[in-house]
């Protein structure tokens, strides 16, 4: 069922309450996520390989620049998955990514309530463009998840040029039928953010904009196409500048989302935030001198960007709160005025009081998890269940490099007890992955071009 009774009700009474709301009151809200970019991609965060994003740059000098904040995965799907649900991605079964060529016919489950959702109920217009990855099937389509109008790709990675994803299939979509469309992924994905906000002016708004870059694979704008009819091999270009020119030209793009902004005069209204999914896949694109990147349960695989701009309402700061991508579902809800229906089960919490007034974040143990392997954080203790009991102090050892646990037994037994029943309860009842029946979980045989 796609609801149960009692949520639907929930809702439709919520959109009628908050119709009184007069929309002026309410802030637009574009969530900007990079993908594969780790902590120190920027060069407002210490960038040493020559990349520059000023726009980026700017925002984080006048706005909120964290240095302690992180994806709930290490790894794409799991961490949108967690976005878009507010809860940790192990409830809603989706772990591990969600592979072009053996997963095809899974998905998140419709039972999930969207923060697209969630908006939605209360007036909001919606819209994703850019990389969804949390189900190829049009049954699990964004349209289908909350969102008002979707362009973009639904696949982990798709050719910067040809949009052809990593089983050699189309994978550009306008809602939930394949689209083609020429030009520069980066490039499309922003000019179609510009087009939403002119068309939506007038009514509150959510935006998720999904770039790919600088996921592979690696292509700056004038880089031919690596996958399709006429492509060249991927080691015929040179990977590291391609690396920088992607990540510049994704910076371009916040450069003219915040011009947009500007011309509508949308600025004082509008919360924009910027992050990755996860750390970096590459050594030369490493996170800083943190252990890891994408995959890791260390600081290198999950650490990553984040800017909260709002000028007007967020003053600058640099804050080293620890924060985590889920808890924008409850910022979000707090700030439009939408309650979340009680049988909703949050994970995160509000962060407006830290971004507007300064404030501490309640105290908290966060968690990650993939197959095999997790992490509990606790203020400044990190614990690794699965590395003999490994435990790490990071405000004296960001590294990770010298295990305490021998020193501070009591610590690690209450982070184990902590870690064992939030394991236990996260995955007692998965909403998913879901499984469409009518689609198989590998591609179809030849290329679809």
């Amino acid at each position: 069922m796609r609801r149960i009774g009692l949520l639907r009700i929930a809702v439709l009474a919520l959109a009628g309450v908050l119709a009184v709301h007069a929309d002026a009151d309410r802030p637009n809200f574009i969530f900007i996520m990079a993908d594969d970019m780790g902590y120190s991609g920027l060069s407002c965060y210490d960038n040493a390989s020559g990349i520059k994003t000023p726009h980026l740059d700017r925002m984080a000098a006048n706005g909120v620049k964290f240095t302690d904040f992180h994806s709930n995965g290490a790894v794409c799907s799991p961490t949108r998955a967690a976005l878009l649900s507010g809860r940790y991605q192990q409830r809603t079964g989706i772990t591990s990514v969600v592979k072009a060529k053996e997963c095809r016919n899974q998905g998140l489950a419709l039972e999930e309530f969207t923060i697209a959702e969630m908006l939605k109920s209360g007036g909001y217009r919606t819209a994703l463009f850019g990389k969804w990855h949390v189900g190829y099937s049009t049954k699990f389509n964004p349209v289908k998840q909350g969102f008002d109008e979707f362009i973009g790709f639904v696949s982990g990675n798709v050719d910067y040029q040809s949009h052809l994803d990593l089983a050699q299939q189309e994978d550009w979509w306008k809602q939930d039928q394949l689209t083609p469309e020429e030009g520069y992924q980066t490039t499309l994905i922003g000019s179609h953010a510009l087009d939403f906000m002119e068309r939506n002016q007038k009514n509150p708004f959510f935006l998720y904009v999904a770039f790919g870059a600088p996921h592979s694979p690696f292509q700056g704008p004038g880089d031919p196409a690596v996958r399709g009819a006429g492509s060249v091999k991927q080691s015929e270009i040179d990977m590291e500048c391609a690396y920088r020119e992607m990540i510049e030209s994704m910076d371009a793009e916040v450069g003219r989302i915040c011009t947009k902004l500007e011309e509508l005069g949308l600025v004082k209204n509008t919360f924009i935030f910027f992050c990755s999914d996860n750390g970096p896949a590459k050594e030369w694109s490493k996170s800083a001198d943190l252990k890891g990147g994408k995959g890791s349960m260390s600081e290198g695989g999950h650490r990553v960007p984040g800017i909260a701009f709002w000028p007007g309402t967020i003053p600058p700061a640099v804050t080293g709160e620890t924060a985590m991508i889920l808890d924008f579902y409850t910022t979000y809800a707090a700030l439009s005025g939408t309650p979340v229906p009680e049988q909703v089960q949050l994970d995160g919490v509000d962060l407006s009081p830290l971004l507007f007034n300064g404030e501490k974040l309640p105290v908290r143990t966060l968690y990650w998890s993939k197959p095999g392997a997790g992490a509990a954080r606790r203020g400044p203790w990190k614990y690794f269940p699965q590395q003999k009991g490994a435990l790490y102090n990071l405000d004296t050892d960001l590294a990770e490099t010298t295990d305490v646990s021998a020193q501070h037994p009591e610590i690690v037994q209450q982070l184990k007890a902590e870690y064992v029943r939030w394991d236990a309860e996260v995955n007692a009842n998965p909403t998913g992955p879901a499984i469409d029946p009518d689609i198989s979980a590998t591609p179809p045989k030849g290329k679809s071009k």
